[in-house]
């Protein structure tokens, strides 16, 4: 069948044709994105009770909430945070695979049950219940240089009335997410003491606006009557404008005359919240992050949007300016250019060595054939797997690019051998090279692809990472086998020609590349003759090889141990984040001046380019609150940072400058590579409280557990933004005195809710767009505890009564923030390693210290990415035996012996070997990148091994002896295996100089396969010989191998 190719070239390149061509088209339409969907589903729940504090959020919203979505289908764990401004946000995260949309609507029938269990405040407001897209492209705003005119307020709103709506419909764009609750709102202050002159309570004041401020629908006149005309009745509606409200009648006086609402509070126009406040270099500014959807291509939209906003610029206010902080088509077209360069200096490095071995540019062409056919044609397959362009679709065919030269290298080599040892002409050269290795490169093309089967039972966004990875590799592995058997040898029969009938024995080339190849020929010829002299030696001295082969399994069994783990390395992406933290209670100015002395030192850096900074802003735990803010720096281009150009050093020094900022703690961490996960880079984990203890207490466990911590070598930092030291009252009702004056405790707190929380009381629509009406004391009424003295509640006698007389405030303290993990209590912790450690590192001091410190009722959940980290690292190991297994099997069924593959599969520890040798060399963690090209080597040490075995079996059955067939496979295979492997190294070199984008995911596939394909070779060759004696006597040796011996030879004697 083979043969059928060499007779019609046609077909061969046609075949080859086509597979470009679909390639090629496949390109332009497959999506492309950072990366895939790794991070897990997830779900969130927002609420809010206006004007109550952290604790009573957590335990009337979150609590029965929590409860009712508890166990819900797929879900893996959820965590909660409770403000003190009322707001509660829910994160429940799902298993990998899940399907958002179906996850949304079970959380939402969960939460649906659990209505009549919450405050009827916090139904009224409303509870939201979306997926969350975790694929953020793109972190911008719009900046205001005159303040005064246009404000953060005016610039949210602006936003959400003239961009986002226009970017949300450009198609890929799932959401674009506003940061800050500052939509407009009608905002009543009241004035208690007007209210209490007029005998009036809060509520009354309440039900005048919602009585006003309603839609109606009186119907019309004339319908079904005898008139000529019909007349529709309509009524004003709701209030929009100020006046409006002012004007709204309270009450009648006796005199005839009319309190208003304008007597008794100031009505403004304006924002709905008062939490927090965003600026970018010193200038307000609003922001918003883009999303994309699922099989999106994200370089598209991000083109789409910089378009769009080009064209608003003509349109916007006088000083008012888009910026944009964070784009991942930056780091995407870096890595894409970086990788095309890198894939364009691999192919010509391999051709260069494959140019040397095989010294005939023909000859050289025909493995560069291979190289686009193959990287090419893998387009097709990933569009019609549902892949997209990502950075592990691109490293894998930056790696394949070593690996698809082989087989067509291999069948070069082969004809070569073959013209040259029997100066066949080339036609019949080629027929009988590839009927003797044919076997040899189907062998090798699904031992290849059989180490990749295992990766589709990975669970998790491990497993979406491998597959990715692994999938896209094997792909472009079976097209060059497709080439190897169709186009090479067809390409080999057509551009081949025999040297001795071309030049002679005697027709030597002149010049210096004659005298290069001759020189290079004959030092190839001596190193194979001492080659085969110190192969002779291993193999009569077989304990020798033996012993040597268990040092080195030992030793890389020493290696793998001490290796530090990982997950995904962070890369440079051009933005560093940070936290801060102000002392307890602190108000948002007291943040904003301690913010304002880190900006000006962070700005002084070389490598700033902007300084964007949210105060009130906890990014942690994704709540608002006034002691806390956070900051993302963009960074200037790589080559223009100055002295320190890597983000996490540039965060390192920050850490030591900003220390002398004595009103705030601040941490900085690198941006995470990979979004989902959490929002910064380093490890993560929850402290949980399982005996229901006070928060003072959780709090004081927490600072002590994060103590010890701190005094391992192996952790940075480690911290948390809990403190349940705020300062707080506590409100001691006197419910004999109220009782005896006619008080309600229930009106008494709506009453203190209203004036010092705030109250929704209805909605109105400006601009096409629905906003809130809200009530509260104005600020003057509600600055300190001696303003309940203005305060008044009615009682059951219309009589108003001092607030003062029925309540006490008792100084106490408690948490800002109230996080709930699986349902207790918790704290979020999250920290760095040390340079020189890892995750993996500071993962286990975690868990010795938590066994070591931790009291009894308290326990940890580990979170984010570091969950993954570990639940990834359960099941590598088992991936790589069932790899191993995988080929083992393959190859026992095509040996039909059980025993001979132990010669191939025994000698994968050489290259293990080298991967954890060079990988330590260089301080890269065992992260996973490391571990797919681990699984990669497999496939590649056993076809080095495959090449001397196959042939060693062939020259076996042809009657030699089990030395002579292993010299002879180990002299004639020598070449194509030093060829094969010396062109995959050198197409790695520049994974292992690149620099900037993405270098560091470069770095550890890049020198981790070097290095285990160099001492894969260096040692392969010389034990996998030695193995193949061993075990090729052993499987002779067997019964029942001798029966079967007996028997045809009984056969062939009854056939005579």
């Amino acid at each position: 069948m083979l043969q059928k190719f060499i007779e019609r070239p046609v077909l061969s390149t046609v075949i080859s044709i086509i597979l470009l061509l679909l390639g090629a088209l496949s390109v332009f339409q497959l999506p492309i994105t950072l990366f895939p969907d790794i991070a897990p589903p997830s779900v969130q729940v927002t609420a809010s009770y206006p004007g109550a504090n952290a604790e009573v959020v957590a335990r009337s919203v979150a609590n029965p909430i929590e409860e009712a979505v508890n166990g819900v289908e797929n879900m893996t764990y959820m965590t909660s945070n409770s403000s003190n401004d009322g707001s509660m946000t829910l994160s429940i995260f799902f298993k990998q695979g899940s399907d958002p949309d179906n996850a949304a609507v079970n959380v939402q029938n969960r939460v649906s049950k659990a209505m009549s269990q919450l405050p009827q405040e916090v139904v009224q407001a409303g509870i939201s219940t979306q997926k969350v897209q975790n694929s953020m492209i793109m972190f911008m705003g719009l900046s205001s240089s005159d303040p005064k005119q246009y404000d953060e307020l005016f610039l949210q709103n602006y936003l959400k009335i003239n961009v986002i709506p226009q970017i949300q419909r450009i198609p890929g764009v799932a959401q674009a997410q506003v940061f800050g609750a500052r939509d407009y709102s009608m905002r009543v202050w009241l004035k208690p003491d007007r209210l209490a002159d007029n005998n009036l309570s809060p509520q009354e004041v309440l039900a005048a606006i919602k009585n006003s401020n309603l839609e109606a629908a009186p119907g019309r006149l004339g319908q079904g009557s005898k008139e000529t005309y019909e007349y529709i009745l309509k009524y004003k509606g709701k209030l929009n404008q100020n006046t409006d409200y002012e004007n709204i009648v309270i009450k009648s006086n006796n005199d005839g005359s009319f309190l208003r609402l304008k007597d008794v509070a100031r009505v403004e126009f304006g924002s709905y919240s008062y939490t927090a406040s965003n600026r970018v270099d010193g200038k307000p500014v609003a922001g918003f992050a883009i999303l994309q959807t699922a099989g999106s291509n994200s370089n598209e939209i991000i083109t789409e949007i910089e378009k769009q906003v080009e064209e608003m610029k003509t349109t916007l206010p006088k000083g008012v300016e888009p910026i944009i902080m964070y784009n991942s088509k930056d780091f995407l077209d870096a890595s894409i250019h970086q990788v095309v360069e890198t894939l364009v200096i691999a192919f010509i490095l391999v051709f260069i060595v494959v140019y040397i071995f095989l010294q005939d540019f023909r000859s050289t062409l025909i493995p560069a054939i291979a190289v686009p056919v193959a990287i090419i044609g893998t387009f097709f397959f990933l569009n019609l797997f549902g892949f997209s362009i990502n950075m592990l679709t691109l490293f894998a065919l930056v790696l394949a690019i070593g690996i698809v030269v082989d087989d067509a290298i291999v069948v070069v080599e082969a004809v070569h051998s073959k013209m040259e040892h029997t100066g066949l002409p080339v036609e019949q050269a080629t027929r009988e090279s590839m009927s003797e290795i044919s076997g040899a490169i189907i062998s090798i093309t699904l031992v290849m692809s059989a180490v990749f089967v295992p990766v589709g039972f990975m669970q998790g966004p491990a497993g979406v990472f491998y597959r990715q990875f692994a999938f896209t590799l094997a792909i472009a592995i079976l097209i060059s086998a497709v080439n190897a058997l169709t186009l090479s040898p067809a390409l080999c029969a057509l551009l081949l020609s025999n040297p001795q009938g071309e030049h002679g024995e005697h027709g030597q080339k002149k010049g210096f590349g004659a005298r290069f190849f001759n020189a290079f020929n004959a030092a190839f010829n001596n190193m194979t003759r001492k080659y085969i002299y110190s192969l002779k030696f291993l193999i009569k001295n077989k304990w020798v090889g033996v012993g040597g082969l268990v040092l080195i399994t030992a030793f890389t069994i020493f290696l793998i141990n001490k290796a530090p783990t990982g997950f995904i390395p962070t890369e440079d992406q051009g933005f560093v984040l940070f936290a801060v933290n102000t002392p307890p209670g602190s108000s948002l100015e007291r943040t904003h001046k301690a913010t304002a002395e880190i900006d000006k030192i962070i700005n002084k850096e070389e490598s700033t380019k902007h300084l964007w900074v949210a105060d009130g802003l906890n990014f942690i735990s994704n709540a608002n609150a006034s002691p806390y803010a956070a900051g993302f720096i963009k960074l200037k281009d790589q080559d223009k940072r100055g002295a320190m150009s890597d983000p996490d050093q540039i965060a390192a020094a920050l850490t030591g400058k900003v220390s002398q900022v004595k009103d705030a703690s601040t941490f900085f961490f690198n941006f995470p590579t990979v979004q989902g996960f959490g929002n910064v880079s380093g490890f993560e984990f929850m402290l949980q409280d399982k005996t229901n203890g006070s928060f003072e207490q959780l709090g004081t466990t927490t600072q002590a557990f994060i103590g010890e911590l701190m005094k391992r070598p192996e952790i940075a930092f480690a911290f948390t933004t809990y403190a349940a030291g705020n300062p707080q009252y506590t409100i001691e009702v006197d419910s004999d005195k109220a009782n005896q004056l006619g008080v309600s405790v229930t009106d008494l707190m709506q009453t203190m809710q209203i004036y010092y929380g705030s109250s929704f009381v209805s909605d109105f629509n400006r601009f096409g767009k629905y906003y809130r009406v809200m009530a509260q004391a104005d600020v003057p009424y509600r600055t300190d505890a001696n303003s309940l003295e203005g305060i008044y509640v009615k009682n059951n006698q219309s009589e108003m009564v001092p607030v003062k007389t029925l309540v006490t405030l008792k100084r106490t303290f408690g948490p800002e923030t109230v996080t709930r993990n699986n349902l207790f209590n918790a704290v979020t912790i999250n920290g760095t390693p040390k340079p020189g450690y890892s995750t993996g590192d500071a993962i286990k001091a975690v868990e010795e210290t938590a066994k070591q410190s931790l009291p009894r009722g308290y326990g940890y959940e580990w979170t984010g990415i570091t969950r993954e980290e570990i639940k990834t690292g359960g099941q590598t190991g088992f991936i790589f035996l069932l790899s191993i297994l995988f080929v083992y099997f393959l190859l026992a069924a095509q040996y039909e012996s059980y025993i001979l593959p132990f010669a191939i599969i025994l000698t994968i520890p050489t290259g293990i070997f080298g991967v954890y040798a060079f990988t330590g060399l260089a301080g890269i963690d065992n992260n996973i990148y490391v571990q797919v090209g681990l699984i990669m080597l497999v496939g590649l040490l056993a076809k080095n091994a495959i090449l001397i075995v196959e042939f060693a079996v062939q020259r076996r059955k042809a009657g030699k002896t089990l030395i002579e067939s292993a010299l002879q496979a180990s002299r004639l295979r020598l070449r194509p295996i030093l060829m094969t492997s010396f062109a995959f190294i050198i197409g790695m070199l520049p994974l292992v100089w690149t620099q900037g984008a993405a270098a560091k995911g470069n770095h550890s596939i890049g020198i981790s396969t070097v290095g285990g394909m160099f001492t894969g070779v260096v040692f392969g060759i010389f034990i996998i010989p030695v193995m193949y004696v061993i075990f090729q006597y052993l499987h002779e040796k067997m019964p029942s191998r001798k029966k079967r011996k007996l028997r045809k030879e009984k056969a062939a004697l009854n056939y005579i």
